[in-house]
């Protein structure tokens, strides 16, 4: 028996003006916040002190990060570098403090609980600079690729799916940075590397539904465009679900196997795969109605075929 085998097509677009506008409203939120609050950036984006360290064997990074935190460095991101023996500490910049006692700092609060001796390998301040430079590659990023994919699903669908994919896309990332706007929580490199895997994963999940509904198109000659956008969306749910909910397992475990460093793509891509879902099923497909998609933009072939067939009167 097939998963979620239902024996009618769910109603999906009967909600699309219900959906639109909580859309829009989670949007707005999101973005209110967004410049009203602002994103509370990591070091990858702000710079700071950066410490590398030399161990005798393998280091223990929940005792240093405490070490740290107890020593008055609890902003401390600590991660290995290379090897085990090896380890990247990167804390806030801090003002009218020589780095180099910063270094010494944190080496002494490490060689507490480290019973071999601790070596410090390179002590140096990353500028600001370096991360707007960073703001602006993600940014040129997300940018590339909602271009990108708009061109390619304009030429494999047809432009009004191209602007209803696109939307939804545009709907899934700036929720999601909402969403760590208003949470606080630090938004690094690896939650900009989540955002971009959610533009893929997004994207994926809707062209699925899109090519189904070309498939409906061929096969419902006689239903109307919701009814037949219904049918897709029922018949891509099993699918949809199974595929969600197996990579949300995963992201579970990541994000509390996985270790501080990985909580942010871990939250970041659990979020915006359930704003995807929901995004790909209401946001895509219903822009695309709202904008006059029919049965004629997706198979024009077909509907000269059918006309030469048709015997004039």
């Amino acid at each position: 028996m097939k998963f979620l085998d239902f024996k009618e097509p769910l109603n999906f677009m009967r909600f699309k003006s219900p959906a639109i506008i909580f859309s829009l409203l989670l949007v707005v939120g999101a973005l209110f916040s967004i410049f009203t609050k602002g994103i509370n950036f990591g070091l990858d984006f702000t710079g700071g002190i950066v410490v590398e360290a030399g161990f005798e064997q393998q280091a223990d990074l929940p005792k240093i990060r405490t070490a740290l935190a107890a020593d008055g460095f609890p902003d401390a991101v600590v991660q290995y570098f290379g090897t085990s023996t090896e380890v990247m500490i990167r804390i806030a910049p801090r003002d009218d403090v020589d780095q180099a006692v910063v270094g010494e700092q944190i080496i002494a609060s490490i060689q507490k609980v480290e019973e071999g001796e601790v070596t410090k390998r390179r002590v140096e301040v990353v500028g600001a600079a370096i991360g707007d430079e960073l703001k602006d590659d993600g940014m040129l990023a997300l940018l590339a690729s909602f271009i990108g994919i708009m061109m390619y699903v304009a030429f494999r669908f047809e432009w009004r799916y191209s602007v209803g994919s696109v939307v939804a896309l545009i709907h899934d990332v700036i929720i999601t940075v909402g969403m760590f706007s208003i949470t606080g929580m630090e938004f690094d490199l690896t939650v900009l590397a989540a955002l971009l895997a959610l533009v893929g994963y997004s994207i994926n999940d809707t062209i699925v539904v899109f090519d189904r509904i070309r498939e409906m198109f061929r096969k419902l000659r006689e239903a109307t465009v919701e009814e037949t956008v219904n049918e897709a969306i029922t018949s891509t749910l099993s699918r949809t679900t199974i595929t969600s909910g197996t990579t949300a397992l995963s992201l579970v475990a990541l994000f509390y196997l996985g270790g501080p460093l990985l909580h942010g793509f871990a939250a970041a891509l659990l979020f915006g795969i359930a704003i995807g879902t929901y995004s790909s099923i209401y946001v895509a497909s219903s822009v695309a109605v709202l904008l006059g998609a029919c049965r004629e933009d997706l198979l024009p072939e077909v509907i000269e075929k059918e006309g030469e067939n048709t015997p004039s009167l």
